[in-house]
C-alpha cells in the first residue's frame, strides 16, 4: 500500500515506568483525537484508581484496535534498542523475536514488579540482557543530546518508561494479532487490515 491511510483516531500516551503495572500513576496520559477534533485527554474507565496504570492502557489499546475504526498511537518510549545490544546478546534482527527475549529476562509487566527489581536481580535476569548507557539508537545519534534507552537514574531518561512498556507491546501484539502493525518492525507499508 503506498503512502499512509487515513487514520479514524490518533492516541498519544505520555508515558512512565515508575512503580508496578497496576499502580496508578499521574505520569501516565492518554490524548485522542479524530479527523475532526483537537486532541482531547482520555480518562481511565471509571474505577477504584484515579490515573492510568500501564495495564489498563495496554488493555484500553488493545481493544481500541480491535475495534472497526482503524487508529495511529504513539507511545513515548523505546520500542528497541541499539543494534550494539543484538550483536553483544547475539540476537537476531527480529523485532518479534527481541520483544519475546527481553519478557524472558525483563518481567516488568508482572504484578508487584518495578523496573529496579529486575535491575538490582530481585526477579528476572537483567544482568544477562542489560546494556550500557552508551549505545544508543542510530535515532539517538541523530537527534544530538538524546538519552540512551540504557541511560537511568537522570532527568529526562526514558530508560525506565522503556523497560517497563516494551512487555505491552508483546501484549498487543499477542492479544491484537493481525489488527496491529509496528511500524516500521513489521514493515514499512501498513497492509489494509492492520490498525
Amino acid at each position: 500500500m503506498n503512502g499512509i491511510p487515513a487514520f479514524d483516531r490518533y492516541v498519544g500516551i505520555d508515558y512512565s515506568g515508575a512503580q508496578t503495572p497496576s499502580s496508578s500513576l499521574k505520569g501516565l496520559r492518554v490524548y485522542m483525537a479524530d479527523r475532526i477534533s483537537p486532541p482531547v485527554e482520555v480518562q481511565p474507565p471509571v474505577g477504584p484508581r484515579k490515573y492510568w496504570t500501564r495495564r489498563g492502557i495496554a488493555e484500553w489499546l488493545a481493544e481500541l484496535v480491535c475495534g472497526e475504526k482503524p487508529i495511529l498511537a504513539g507511545i513515548d518510549h523505546g520500542f528497541s534498542f541499539p543494534l550494539r545490544y543484538f550483536q553483544e546478546n547475539d540476537l537476531p534482527l527480529n523485532w518479534r523475536a527481541f520483544l519475546d527475549d527481553f519478557c524472558r529476562h525483563w518481567p516488568t509487566d508482572e504484578d508487584r514488579v518495578y523496573v529496579d527489581f529486575v535491575r538490582n536481580g530481585i526477579c528476572g535476569n537483567a544482568a544477562a540482557r542489560s546494556g550500557k548507557s552508551r549505545w544508543r539508537r542510530i535515532t539517538e545519534i541523530r537527534a544530538r543530546g538524546k538519552k540512551s534507552v540504557f541511560h537511568f537514574d537522570v532527568q529526562g531518561s526514558v530508560a525506565k518508561s522503556t523497560h517497563s512498556g516494551l512487555p505491552w507491546l508483546r501484549y498487543l501484539q499477542l492479544s491484537a494479532a493481525g489488527r496491529v502493525h509496528f511500524w516500521p518492525f513489521d514493515g514499512w507499508d501498513i497492509r489494509l487490515g492492520d490498525r
